[in-house]
């Protein structure tokens, strides 16, 4: 079993995503294309590329895993796609440099069906955040150099005659703000499993810190990483972090003014829960967008349109479900888009980071043997309209 590893994938649609690899490399670049497919949702024909830094930090094909190392950054080619697709009623360009997020100057020009070119749009993966899921393995990070000098030396001393470090406050301190930095990655508002998992992980990657007297070794640990995370809540809603004040009393209904009162945060598989607005966009340049999308959907061999600005006003419609929680009739008639099969597709992958029907079928394959044992055990009438339908 290798050391574990977690790698940033950066994906065809300009989103990155944590890739964990919880025994360490694959022997072989096809197997960690296969691990990359699997956890990334991914289907088809794919090249890896990593990050040079003897030229500039360019991207250049994966040829060896010796070039891969801990925290490197993949990216992901799709063999299958090309760089400029055309179509009869539109020509839509594509972005050569998918690490590059276009500025809010940069102009995506679409020829539409009446002739007609429309410059108000652009291409908008920067309105979707960089986040992942929670990792089955919490990965805990590196802590400055001093901190490391003293944790080494401590580590010593535990192996040697089981002598456990009570770290001063600046250590302290200094381990809780690395742990959170690294927690916010993923999330801001962090379950009591999640938090202990973080926790147990410190005390295995740094047995030296376990506690004694508590019965996990790691309690005290535990509750000042709760407090910690809660004070650096405090500093992002100050500075309007949206995942946070969307729970500011402010926010709150009349009568019910309490930190504690309805608390919007992400569920398991959310990622991108309350994103912030993409650069140089503001509530009203994005209420124009949306009013522009009402009658953009209604017109013919308009579809690229569409998407592009479905994805441009991402953040805004996430913004008004998660502080208003508007009912789905009145959803329906602000964004009549979303309702299309596409676009739930993509609007999925924007909230999850996960292909919402290749990760349906890939389950529903998994779970067949046992579904079909259950739909030949169920008997009445529902029973025998199973029957039928196997």
């Amino acid at each position: 079993m290798g050391t574990p590893m977690i790698l940033k994938i950066v994906l065809t649609d300009g989103t990155c995503q944590r890739l964990t690899l919880s025994n360490g490399l694959p022997e072989s670049i096809k197997d960690l294309i296969g691990e990359v497919k699997t956890q990334c949702g991914l289907q088809g024909n794919i090249r890896l590329q990593f990050m040079d830094s003897l030229f500039g930090n360019e991207f250049l094909n994966l040829t060896s895993l010796s070039e891969v190392a801990d925290k490197e950054t993949l990216k992901v080619i799709d063999m299958s796609m090309p760089t400029t697709t055309q179509h009869e009623d539109y020509i839509v360009l594509d972005l050569v440099q998918d690490s590059e997020v276009p500025s809010a100057s940069s102009v995506n020009h679409s020829l539409l069906s009446d002739g007609s070119v429309d410059t108000d749009v652009l291409s908008s993966n920067e309105s979707t955040s960089s986040r992942s899921s929670w990792p089955p393995v919490f990965y805990v990070p590196k802590f400055p150099y001093d901190a490391e000098l003293k944790l080494e030396k401590a580590s010593m001393a535990y192996n040697q005659n089981g002598t456990v470090l009570i770290p001063d406050p600046k250590l302290k301190s200094t381990i809780l703000d690395g742990l959170v930095q690294e927690i916010v990655q993923y999330k801001v508002y962090v379950s009591d499993k999640e938090m202990d998992q973080v926790a147990q992980s410190l005390i295995k990657k740094h047995p030296c810190l376990t506690e004694r007297g508590s019965t996990t070794g790691c309690g005290g640990w535990k509750t000042s990483l709760k407090y910690k995370l809660a004070n650096y809540r405090t500093k992002l809603r100050k500075l309007g972090c949206p995942e946070v004040t969307v729970n500011s009393l402010k926010n709150k209904p009349v009568g019910r003014c309490s930190a504690a009162f309805g608390v919007k945060k992400a569920k398991r598989a959310e990622v991108n829960f309350c994103p912030i607005y993409p650069s140089e966009e503001t509530e009203e340049s994005l209420e124009v967008m949306r009013n522009a999308l009402l009658f953009d959907i209604k017109k013919r061999n308009n579809r690229e349109l569409v998407k592009l600005k479905m994805e441009k006003t991402f953040a805004y419609r996430r913004h008004e479900i998660v502080r208003d929680a508007p009912m789905v009739e009145a959803l329906m008639a602000r964004w009549p888009a979303l309702f299309d099969i596409r676009e739930i597709n993509a609007e999925f992958k924007r909230i999850t980071t996960i292909p919402l029907q290749s990760k349906f079928l890939s389950q529903l394959d998994l779970h067949f043997n046992n579904l079909m044992k259950l739909f030949k055990r169920r008997g009445g009438q529902l029973g025998q309209k199973l029957k039928q339908i196997v």
